[in-house]
């Protein structure tokens, strides 16, 4: 092993068993989906649990009006990785011309026009039904428990609350009364209840009740969901003006027409070999494959190379990822995506030979015969027209802050985004790794009805014309949702995920490095320090940048930081264990044993297995 070896200590245990693993952001969540484990059943009807859970539990991350994207293999076909795509599109009347009429230059960061049609319920409803085993009702039992009965609220929740509590009270009355009853935003640990949102799972129960089977009770449940009570109620909140990110008030455009001409579903996983491991992630229309094109591009430096705990290998991780993000940027979307060049061998040569001992301080995406690169507008930071003095001039103004940790909420509302991950991986060799965000409860004005508020995805999009994500109706918003999934041999052997928005795959990557090449174990690979780039465009509203920015723990050691810093990187302490909040499952197809290893950081994210 040529790398830095690993401090001994962990923060906990990697876990082994051979039963079952369930890893989430959230304990409650991840004892729910080892719970459905140890009633017998399967790693989708596990991690469909776990998800409803965390609408209740981490409400600032995620909720039902968000998305979400799995990647997960059947113990029947452990070497196909499948794609389960919960990324809704933008409504029909979500023309970049009906918002300049609005007086936007960018689509908003909060409010119901940046709402994309929900996706996430409707994406773990098509899992459950077409690889689960269990009944709607008892997956959804833990999830009608917590919103019913209550759970004790987590303190980030409470300071999210906070930071919103002046929108709520004077634009977003309803959500002042579902998240701030009685005027007050409750404490730390206080039992919290969502009986809305218990009601609104209840119903869907009900709605599939009569089913003759299994599958046709869920999908009941689905048709109720997109076209039924849910689905109405959604429309209706959008109709009544209220306060966006911009300053100004605004209605949504979801309609109807949108839930019922969307479905979730399946898709092919994009791939990339490195150092003998298949890694699949989602298309282009998300950004997991600047992941793969980062490992391209590293597979062909030496080991010494790829450290993440050296200054080196820090410098040359940062220079990859900057590389691989701008073509995010440049070629990303629901469009026609040239990614067989991206991923080719022959073009990650040619980026790689762009790394240089220097820290790079531009936007440099690569040349794909017959695709012009689309250049975003670099904006340092963004001030709304409606908020701007006179004197500010067109929405620019000082240099963005780093936006790391839990999400960075504005008093108006906007997000950098942040979000939730679960894994599960069962005796029979099932494996899922899923990302549900969006929907957060600083989205928009909760519906009173439902428990819940819409989400903002809409705002990775941009309103200039010819872009790759160039907002238009029926096109997916290019997500940040990422969830990963490792293969050796022609079996998945390694679910893992992280929050993070622009940073998921940044964080994931030094654990892939570590495990793959450093030969760490799950648990040292997520206690060690990791870092990030800011040096691109950032996916969320208002879409700041810092040329040359690298975001990093201080325990990579001041001579590792100070080294980055006299190649050219601008650095931002971030403290000591700030940065990502990973979870993995792992099991070995040799033996049947299996692995579980989460985040310390926060003291929030929890595996649980035997």
């Amino acid at each position: 092993m040529t790398f830095t070896r690993p401090d001994p200590f962990t923060t906990r245990p990697t876990l082994q068993g051979t039963f079952g693993m369930s890893a989430s952001t959230h304990w409650l969540a991840t004892a729910a989906a080892q719970a459905v484990l140890e009633r017998g059943g399967n790693a989708f009807d596990a991690a469909t649990a776990g998800a409803f859970v965390l609408h209740v539990v981490e409400p600032h991350l995620n909720g039902p009006g968000g998305d979400m994207t799995g990647v997960f293999v059947t113990a029947e076909e452990p070497g196909k990785p499948v794609v389960l795509m919960g990324q809704g599109p933008a409504p029909a009347a979500a023309t970049p011309e009906h918002y300049r009429s609005e007086g936007l230059e960018l689509v908003p960061g909060s409010g119901a026009l940046a709402a994309a049609v929900p996706a996430a319920v409707d994406a773990w409803l098509v899992l459950l039904r077409d690889h689960g085993t269990w009944e709607l009702q008892a997956v959804l039992e833990y999830a009608i428990g917590y919103a019913r009965d209550g759970h004790p609220m987590l303190g980030r929740v409470g300071a999210t609350i906070a930071a919103v509590s002046e929108l709520f009270t004077e634009h977003w009355p309803t959500s002042a009364e579902l998240w701030m009853p009685g005027g007050r935003i409750p404490s730390e640990g206080e039992l919290v209840r969502n009986p809305a949102y218990a009601q609104t799972l209840e119903r869907l129960v009900e709605a599939g009740a009569p089913g003759s089977t299994r599958e046709a009770r869920i999908e009941a449940a689905r048709r109720e969901w997109r076209e039924g009570f849910v689905a109405k109620a959604m429309v209706r909140s959008v109709q009544k003006p209220h306060r966006h990110s911009s300053g100004t008030d605004h209605r949504g455009v979801l309609a109807m027409d949108d839930f019922g001409g969307f479905e979730a579903g399946y898709e092919a996983a994009a791939t990339v070999e490195f150092r003998g491991h298949t890694i699949a992630k989602t298309g282009p229309w998300g950004q997991g494959p600047a992941l793969l094109q980062t490992l391209a591009v590293l597979d062909g430096f030496a080991d010494e190379y790829l450290d993440p705990s050296t200054e080196l290998g820090v410098h040359t991780i940062l220079e990859a990822q900057k590389l691989a993000l701008a073509d995010r940027e440049a070629y990303y979307g629901d469009t026609d995506v040239p990614l067989d060049h991206l991923l080719s061998a022959g073009y990650a040569a040619e980026r790689r030979q762009l790394i240089t001992e220097r820290a790079s301080q531009d936007f440099r995406p690569g040349r794909v015969p017959g695709h012009e690169p689309f250049i975003p507008p670099l904006r340092t930071e963004y001030v709304p027209p409606a908020l701007a003095n006179d004197d500010d001039g067109p929405g620019l103004r000082g240099t963005a802050g780093a936006g790391v940790g839990e999400p960075t909420v504005l008093a108006s509302g906007e997000t950098r985004g942040d979000t939730c991950h679960i894994d599960v991986v069962d005796r029979w060799g099932n494996m899922i790794s899923a990302t549900p965000s969006g929907g957060w409860l600083q989205s928009s004005p909760a519906i009173p009805e439902l428990g819940f508020c819409l989400g903002t995805r809409l705002q990775m999009t941009w309103l200039e014309p010819g872009t790759p994500s160039t907002l238009t109706p029926g096109k997916r918003p290019r997500t940040t949702l990422t969830p990963t999934l490792v293969l050796r041999n022609g079996a998945a052997v390694t679910a893992l995920g992280s929050p993070g928005g622009d940073q998921q795959d940044q964080w994931q990557l030094p654990y892939l490095l570590r495990t793959i090449v450093g030969g760490y174990t799950p648990q040292q690979a997520i206690d060690a320090p990791t870092f990030h780039t800011t040096s691109m465009p950032g996916s969320f509203w208002p879409r700041t940048w810092e040329p040359g920015g690298a975001v990093v723990e201080g325990r990579l050691g001041e001579d590792v930081i100070a080294g980055l810093e006299r190649r050219g990187h601008r650095i931002t302490w971030a403290g000591d264990w700030t940065l990502g909040r990973l979870s993995a499952v792992v099991r070995d197809p040799r033996t049947g044993v299996l692995q579980g290893a989460a985040n310390p950081r926060g003291a929030q994210g929890y595996a649980a297995g035997r």
